[in-house]
């Protein structure tokens, strides 16, 4: 199968996903008995969408390239698709335009020392910074502590940058360290379904994924669901080897970056005055004891000079 028949099977599946889910009485449409498919038909869509059934089932079999945008709001609004979804649908059509028309952005650019810096200094929060594959190409010394398992992983890379999807999916101590995993799991899947939309020559994010398909039921089923996800903010549990559990708030903030390239800045913070907020403090505190000989070293080192 070549690649412009993968990007016609992605925009079908997606299509049929979406439109299953939806009932006739969720659309305002009268339900008529007993039906052949699950949630919504073609034609109910079509009807919804303004558009033909012909010229919509068209739409579904992947010939999406030349859609104005009018009619991809209003397939959108049909599917009742939110708004990561709606993006998600947006950029499969731009991808479907002629390469000219969609240039690629730059992959694997280096994080400025300036970011480095900036997450540097933020001591009581745990900051990473990671690209659209999930790979954590910069970090401060309290999210190295907080996210030891997954930095200590054997998924790691050779210079010990961790990726958050192998991690998640290949690691089996994943399940122990992230209380909640089936969440972690489907939101990480999502995620890399979102960057897949924007990015489909990325041949790195390809092999990603057939990786992650070959080695882990649980990505194939998350994978097959073909839930989207952009925004990432919300609270975690994790269980932490040294201190015990944490419940941190997170978010997630986009993070330009030379060439076109946009990688994501994530912080985790806990809620002031809670246990977690202490057993935080206990690892910024652990983190702080075990540089400063170090600095120490480096200081007197200077003097000596």
């Amino acid at each position: 199968m070549d690649d412009r028949s993968d990007h016609r099977a992605e925009i079908r599946d997606f299509l049929v996903s979406r439109r299953a889910r939806i009932t006739p009485e969720q659309a305002g449409l009268p339900s008529s008995g007993r039906r052949r498919v699950a949630g919504l038909r073609r034609e109910e869509v079509a009807v919804l969408a303004g558009v033909s059934t012909e010229w919509y089932t068209r739409l579904e079999k992947g010939h999406i390239s030349g859609v104005s945008e009018d009619v991809l709001a209003a397939v959108a609004q049909a599917l009742q698709l939110d708004d990561d979804e709606r993006t998600y649908l947006f950029d499969l059509a731009r991808a479907a335009r002629p390469a000219r028309r969609t240039p690629s952005r730059r992959r694997d650019v280096e994080v400025p020392p300036r970011v480095q810096w900036l997450i540097d200094s933020m001591t009581m929060s745990s900051a990473f910074v990671r690209n659209g594959r999930q790979d954590v190409i910069a970090s401060n010394a309290l999210a190295r502590a907080v996210h030891a398992p997954m930095f200590d992983s054997p998924t790691a890379d050779r210079h010990g940058r961790p990726n958050v999807a192998r991690y998640i999916f290949l690691d089996p101590g994943s399940r122990n360290f992230f209380v909640d995993w089936d969440a972690a799991c489907s939101a990480t899947a999502a995620l890399l379904r979102a960057e897949a939309g924007r990015e489909p020559q990325d041949r790195a994010l390809r092999e990603l994924i057939g990786e992650l398909s070959t080695l882990s039921p649980e990505f194939r089923t998350q994978w097959a669901a073909h839930d989207v996800r952009i925004r990432h903010d919300g609270s975690k549990r994790l269980h932490h080897p040294d201190v015990g559990e944490l419940e941190l708030c997170y978010q997630s903030l986009d993070l330009p970056m030379a060439g076109r390239a946009v990688h994501d800045l994530t912080l985790y913070t806990a809620e002031p005055g809670s246990t977690s907020e202490e057993r935080l403090r206990l690892l910024a505190s652990l983190v702080a004891s075990t540089a400063q000989p170090t600095r120490s070293a480096d200081q007197q080192g200077a003097r000596s000079d």
